[in-house]
């Protein structure tokens, strides 16, 4: 298991500045925003932690439908599948997905402190933000991966994997919005909406490898 992250960690890195782009995708949403709705700062400090969720989902749904895609071309998802026994599989598919969030969401969730400072967020704002990205961002590469399975036999299959996501994804983006205001308005708690992501980071990171290797299987079918 360890060979494997090792060795998609170093495919994610090397395959076309998958980080960099999202980065850059991250930088393009929370910058364009604030024309939207004006230069009220104060208006942008209320929204900023929304707007940093909201990059931050849409940055990490790219590059999702590569998470089997490319295994599949070059021929090694063949030799997974065949390596890996059944309850084995949803196992790998959790490491490639770890694999994955540190190459190409790890990035999205560094670079949020620095954005956020131009939203003239409040540091308090700003590390509740950041660590919820840090807690709650995994829960969407989970997800993810039962959509990258499901497409894994189309040729272009990046559209229906963010159309399948999105929907599974809005609970994360909710908690994870709503434990980051928490941390600047007095009357609700942090706490709550915090430990509720947590608890969805985990029930994902079993239901997501679990669908994908079966949606996996099935595709070999």
């Amino acid at each position: 298991m360890l060979t494997l992250y090792l060795r998609d960690l170093k495919l994610g890195i090397r395959a076309g500045g998958g980080a960099l782009i999202g980065i850059l995708f991250f930088l393009a949403v929370v910058t364009t925003i604030p024309f939207a709705v004006g230069p009220d700062l104060n208006l942008l400090s209320r929204l900023g932690p929304a707007m940093l969720w909201i990059g931050a989902l849409l940055a990490s749904l790219l590059g999702l439908d590569r998470l089997f895609q490319a295994d599949r071309e070059d021929g090694s998802l063949d030799l997974l599948l065949l390596a890996s026994e059944r309850h084995m599989l949803p196992l790998s598919v959790l490491v490639k997905c770890l694999a994955h969030w540190t190459a190409s969401v790890l990035p999205l969730v560094i670079a949020a402190p620095l954005l956020g400072i131009l939203l003239n967020m409040e540091p308090i704002a700003l590390g509740a933000a950041t660590l919820t990205l840090l807690v709650g961002t995994p829960a969407i590469t989970f997800i993810g991966a039962t959509g990258a399975a499901v497409a894994v036999t189309l040729p272009r299959g990046g559209l229906l994997v963010s159309v399948l996501i999105l929907p599974l994804a809005i609970p994360v983006l909710i908690f994870g919005v709503s434990a980051s205001y928490a941390s600047v308005t007095d009357p609700a708690p942090f706490l709550p909406p915090f430990l509720i992501l947590c608890a969805l980071t985990l029930v994902f990171a079993v239901v997501g490898p679990f669908s994908a290797a079966a949606a996996l299987r099935a595709a070999q079918d």
